[in-house]
């Protein structure tokens, strides 16, 4: 087998990316596996693997990325906008699947979440414009995110029951 160029390689792995950024934000990193990118991308199994020898190899690779698509949403020109921008965005799929993202992690030993890009970013944008109180809004509004999402998902899992 002829070996493959650094572009070549590069491609590769910017395809596995593109997809697992698609698949986290649609179905979850749960969810998401070697298969369901293998199955998506033609790519075999074990040459994802070899790229990404363990699931959190992506959040690694992909955290600046989910950085920048969730702090796109936010208006930090005001605590008011603050609030707004954020609501506003709770009602995308991928912003949930994003907070989701974090909340997963943050009951896990796998990975510093205080690193997590979409939420260091926001609170770190959000202490620069607004000060204390911004950072205050940032935290309030992930209470009020976590509650969100509990919710939604009793409601996923009463109507599954029923």
């Amino acid at each position: 087998m002829a070996k493959r160029s650094k572009v070549q390689t590069e491609q590769t792995i910017n395809q596995i990316m593109d997809e697992a950024l698609k698949q986290i934000l649609s179905i979850g990193f749960d969810a998401m596996s070697y298969t369901t990118l293998s199955e998506a991308t033609g790519i075999s199994r074990t040459g994802i693997s070899h790229h990404f020898p363990k699931k959190t190899d992506f959040l690694v690779r992909l955290d600046a990325r989910i950085g920048r698509l969730f702090m796109a949403a936010l208006d930090f020109s005001s605590v008011e906008a603050l609030e707004r921008s954020w609501m506003q965005a709770m009602r995308e799929s991928h912003y949930r699947a994003v907070l989701k993202l974090f909340f997963s992690l943050c009951g896990s030993a796998e990975r510093d979440v205080t690193q997590f890009r979409a939420i260091s970013g926001a609170r770190e944008s959000a202490m620069l414009e607004l000060g204390t109180q911004g950072e205050r809004t940032i935290n309030q509004l992930l209470g009020r995110a976590a509650v969100m999402l509990i919710a939604e998902s009793d409601m996923g899992v009463a109507s599954q029951a029923a």
